[in-house]
C-alpha cells in the first residue's frame, strides 16, 4: 500500500459507512479519493453545476446554502455533502464554500455509482428513499382495483328473481349488481334477498328484482383501499359491497373473496366501535390503538397506511357518535354535515391525537333548530374526549357556536379569511383549508363551498402571499454547527419536536400547493403528488419532499411505537442521541430538504428546479 494512503485510510476508517467496508474494498475506495487543499472562502461547487463528485470534510469548515443564498448548514470534519445532487441528476442541489482552511476528500462520481451499485452498506447510506423494499402488499394496502377478481355480473330491475337466482347459480356467486341502462347501479340483490323476501314471503318466480333488492347500496371506487373494503362491511355489517367507477358499475366484493387474507387488527377495532353501545366501550376499543400502532410499525407498514388506519378508527368512533346523538335527540331539524380539520381531516392520526372539529347547516336551519345541533356536537365531542380523543385546546370544536353555522355563515367565514388575511385569518384558514367530510346527512353542503373558496383563494395573490409567510413559522429543527437544534429546558430537554418541527412545515408547504393549484386533495403526501401532476411542484422538488416526508413521518411514528413498547404513553419528542448516526444523518438530510423548500416558497418558487 502506498505511504500516502495511510493517513487516508485511517481517516476512512473511523467513518460511517466505510467503516463498513471489507479491508479489500476500504483500500481500494482510500485510492480513489482525491485530495484537495483549499483556502478559506473558496467556492467547492455552485448551485446546478455538475457535480465531479461528493466530498468528505478531513480538516476545516463548509457552508452550504440553498439556490435563494439562505444558509443550509456548516459542515465540519467527517460530514459528507454533495450526495443528494449528484443521486438526483448529478447537478449540485445547493452551493458549498469553505468558511476555513480546509482539506477535502473527493470521491469521483464513476467510483460513488459502482460502490453504490456493489456495496449495499453504502448504498442504504445514501439511498434517502424510506421504506421502499419494506412496504407491504396485504388487503389493507391493496387497491380495490387489484381486489377485482372478475367482470361484473348484473342485471336489469325488470328481471325476475327467477332469472336473477339462474345467473348467480351458473356464476357460482352470492349477490348481482341491479344496474339501469347505461350501466348505473341502482340497487344490489343476493341469494339471502331471494330466501328472505321470495321464498319466506311465498312471492311468484316472476316478481322484478327491482322490488326485492336492497336500493342504493353503500358502493366504494377502485381507487380505494382494502382497507376500505373492511371497515365500511364491518361497520355496516354487509357481506356484499358493489364498487362503482363515476356512478357505473363495475364489480362486486364479497366477504368471501377475502377469507384468503390474514383479519387486520384495525378492522377488528372498527367492528368493535361500530358495535359499542356505549362510551365506555368505545373508550375501551380506542385504549387498543397503541398497541395496534406497534403492530403496524412493527409490520413495516407505509406511515401514510399507518396514519390512515389509525384515523379510521376515529372516523368510525365518531360516526357512531352521531348516531348514538340522534337516537337520542331524534331525527335532525335541517340536513347537516359533522366536517373534522387538522390531522384527522388529513388522515394523520398517529398514537396521539386531540379533535379538531366543526359543523355545517342547511340554509334552512332556525334559530330554534340551533339547539338540536348544540346538544349534539356536545354528545359527539364528550364522547370523542371520552374516547381518547381531547378536546380542543384551541377550542376547534363544533361546541364552539363559532364553528356551528349553516352554510351561508361558513362561505362568509372563507371570505373574510381571504379578504382580510390578518395572522388570526392565516391561522384560520390553515385549519379549515383541511376540512373532510365524517358523517351527517347533508353530502352536498360542503363540496360547492369548497370548489368556490379554492378558486378565490388561489386567485387572491396577497392572500396566498400571507399563506405562504404563515408555513414558514414552524422551522425544522437544524442546528447549523451541532446537527440538531433541540429544546433547551424543561421535560423534553435535548429532545425534538417531530411534529411542529417535523411533519407540520411539510404539512404547511402541502397547504399551499393545495391552495396554489385548486387542488381538493387535504392528505399531505396526496397534496405533494397532486402538486407535481399540477405544475405546482417539480418533478424533481416533488420527489425530494416526498423522501424527506417519508422518513421525517416514519422515525415519529417508530418513536411512538417504541414509548407504547416500553409501556410509555406516545407522544411527539425524540431524542436524537437515540439515533445511531445512521438515522441522524439521513433525518438531518430531510430536515435540509424541508428547509430548502420553505426557502424557495419564500421566494417566490414552487420547488427546487
Amino acid at each position: 500500500m502506498a505511504a500516502d494512503l495511510t493517513p487516508i485510510l485511517a481517516f476512512l476508517e473511523g467513518v460511517h459507512p466505510y467503516d463498513n467496508l471489507s479491508r479489500n474494498e476500504l483500500e481500494h475506495v482510500a485510492s480513489s479519493f482525491r485530495r484537495r487543499e483549499l483556502p478559506a472562502n473558496e467556492t467547492v461547487y455552485s448551485y446546478r453545476e455538475p457535480l465531479k463528485g461528493i466530498y468528505l470534510i478531513k480538516r476545516g469548515a463548509v457552508e452550504v446554502t440553498d439556490q435563494n443564498g439562505a444558509l443550509v448548514s456548516i459542515l465540519g470534519a467527517r460530514n459528507t455533502f454533495g450526495e443528494r445532487g449528484l443521486m438526483r441528476d448529478g447537478l449540485a442541489a445547493t452551493t458549498a464554500r469553505t468558511t476555513a482552511e480546509t482539506v477535502l476528500l473527493e470521491l469521483p462520481v464513476e467510483e460513488f455509482r459502482e460502490l453504490s451499485q456493489n456495496t449495499p452498506a453504502f448504498a442504504r447510506f445514501f439511498n434517502r428513499v424510506r421504506g421502499g423494499e419494506t412496504r407491504t402488499n396485504s388487503i389493507a394496502t391493496m387497491k380495490i382495483a387489484d381486489l377485482l377478481a372478475q367482470e361484473p355480473m348484473g342485471c336489469a330491475p325488470e328481471t325476475t328473481v327467477t332469472e336473477a337466482a339462474r345467473q348467480m347459480r351458473d356464476a357460482h356467486i352470492s349477490s348481482l349488481g341491479v344496474t339501469d341502462s347505461e350501466g348505473g347501479l341502482v340497487g344490489i340483490v343476493t341469494v339471502r334477498d331471494l330466501s328472505n323476501k321470495v321464498l319466506a314471503e311465498g312471492r311468484a318466480p316472476d316478481t322484478p328484482v327491482g322490488e326485492v333488492m336492497t336500493p342504493d347500496p353503500v358502493t366504494l371506487t377502485p381507487e380505494g383501499l382494502g382497507t376500505d373494503l373492511l371497515h365500511v362491511m364491518l361497520e355496516k355489517r354487509v357481506g356484499h359491497l358493489p364498487i362503482t367507477d363515476r356512478g357505473r358499475f363495475v364489480g362486486m366484493i364479497t366477504q368471501t373473496d377475502l377469507t384468503r387474507f390474514q383479519a387486520v387488527s384495525s378492522a377488528v377495532l372498527i367492528r368493535d366501535v361500530a358495535g359499542a353501545e356505549t362510551v365506555p366501550e368505545m373508550a375501551a376499543v380506542t385504549a387498543r390503538i397503541p398497541q395496534l400502532l406497534v403492530q403496524l410499525v412493527g409490520g413495516h407498514h407505509a406511515h401514510e397506511v399507518i396514519t390512515r388506519l389509525i384515523t379510521d378508527i376515529a372516523d368510525a368512533v365518531t360516526r357512531r357518535l352521531l348516531k348514538m346523538a340522534e337516537e337520542a335527540l331524534g331525527p335532525p331539524p335541517v340536513p347537516y354535515l359533522w366536517l373534522a380539520c387538522g390531522s384527522q381531516g388529513r388522515q394523520e392520526q398517529t398514537g396521539v391525537s386531540d379533535q379538531d372539529n366543526c359543523l355545517i347547516l342547511d340554509d334552512a336551519v332556525t334559530e330554534a333548530d340551533m339547539e338540536y345541533f348544540r346538544q349534539l356536537a356536545k354528545i359527539v365531542s364528550d364522547g370523542l374526549d371520552a374516547c381518547g380523543y381531547v378536546y380542543c385546546p384551541g377550542d376547534m370544536m363544533a361546541t364552539n357556536p363559532r364553528w356551528c353555522q349553516p352554510v351561508r355563515v361558513w362561505r362568509d367565514y372563507f371570505r373574510g379569511w381571504i379578504a382580510k388575511p390578518n395572522p388570526e385569518a392565516q391561522m384560520l384558514a390553515s385549519v379549515m383549508f383541511d376540512l373532510r367530510a365524517i358523517g351527517g346527512n347533508g353530502a352536498g353542503l360542503f363540496q360547492q363551498l369548497q370548489e368556490e373558496t379554492l378558486a378565490k383563494a388561489s386567485k387572491n395573490s396577497i392572500f396566498v402571499a400571507h399563506m405562504i409567510a404563515n408555513s414558514l413559522k414552524h422551522h425544522p429543527p437544524l442546528g447549523l454547527i451541532r446537527g440538531f437544534a433541540t429544546i433547551r429546558s424543561g421535560e423534553h430537554r435535548n429532545h425534538i419536536d417531530m411534529k411542529h418541527n417535523g411533519v407540520v412545515p411539510v404539512t404547511d408547504l402541502a397547504r399551499v400547493y393545495a391552495l396554489q393549484g385548486r387542488l381538493p386533495e387535504v392528505n399531505t403526501r396526496a397534496r405533494l403528488i397532486e402538486a407535481e401532476h399540477a405544475g405546482v411542484l417539480s418533478h424533481s422538488g416533488a420527489r425530494d419532499l416526498v423522501e424527506a416526508y417519508d422518513l421525517i413521518a416514519s422515525m415519529r411514528l417508530e418513536n411512538q411505537a417504541h414509548l407504547a413498547r416500553s409501556g410509555r404513553k406516545p407522544d411527539n419528542y425524540l431524542a436524537p442521541s437515540d439515533l445511531s448516526d445512521f438515522e441522524r444523518s439521513h433525518l438531518r438530510d430531510a430536515f435540509v430538504v424541508v428547509r430548502t423548500m420553505q426557502s424557495a416558497a419564500g421566494h417566490g418558487k414552487g420547488a427546487m428546479s
